[in-house]
């Protein structure tokens, strides 16, 4: 089985390294990846996607034109995306900063205000993209939750302790959180 995924947003919103955590997860489980990051020149402030495929099989190619799953960080994102995912796929939206809804209906949307949760807890900033990371998990089963800490200490500056500590709690609110 393959699943190719679309992590989109601004640049600094953690898109490469939510890329780089779910791929480590999908190694770590032994299953093929392929992580494919790009943002623009700016990299902070300016746009940014991350392509990872994760499959049972070898990958031929990093580029995704129709991913299964989209996690949309801001408006452009889902704007720019939502027609490309593939229909029976999934969209997750962070919600505090994407006023709009998805418009297809062949697609399963979740909405969590991710942004919002972690500025109300100082420890969690710029955790919104592990959060969504957590809703996707859970409702998508693509990689298991088992082996998340050893993932985000394979991509987790080693000097920066606090760092993992604030992703195993985002994480987890972005799994149990209910819509």
């Amino acid at each position: 089985m393959t699943t190719q995924i679309l992590i989109a947003g601004f640049g600094g919103q953690g898109i490469l390294f939510a890329g780089k955590f779910l791929s480590h997860e999908a190694l770590i489980e032994n299953k093929e990846v392929a992580w494919l990051p790009s943002y623009g020149p700016e990299m902070r402030g300016g746009t940014a996607n991350c392509s990872v495929t994760i499959s049972d099989k070898p990958i031929g190619s990093p580029i995704i034109a129709n991913p299964d799953i989209l996690i949309a960080m801001n408006l452009p994102s889902l704007d720019k995306y939502e027609d490309a995912v593939k229909p029976g796929g999934y969209i997750f939206v962070d919600s505090s900063l994407i006023e709009r809804k998805v418009k297809r209906t062949d697609v399963k949307a979740y909405y969590l205000p991710a942004t919002a949760i972690c500025s109300e807890d100082e420890n969690l900033r710029g955790g919104a993209d592990i959060i969504l990371m957590g809703a996707m998990i859970r409702r998508t089963g693509v990689v298991s939750l088992e082996n998340t800490e050893a993932a985000f200490r394979k991509v987790v500056k080693a000097n920066k302790p606090q760092l993992l500590a604030n992703d195993l709690r985002a994480i987890k609110i972005g799994y149990d959180y209910e819509d």
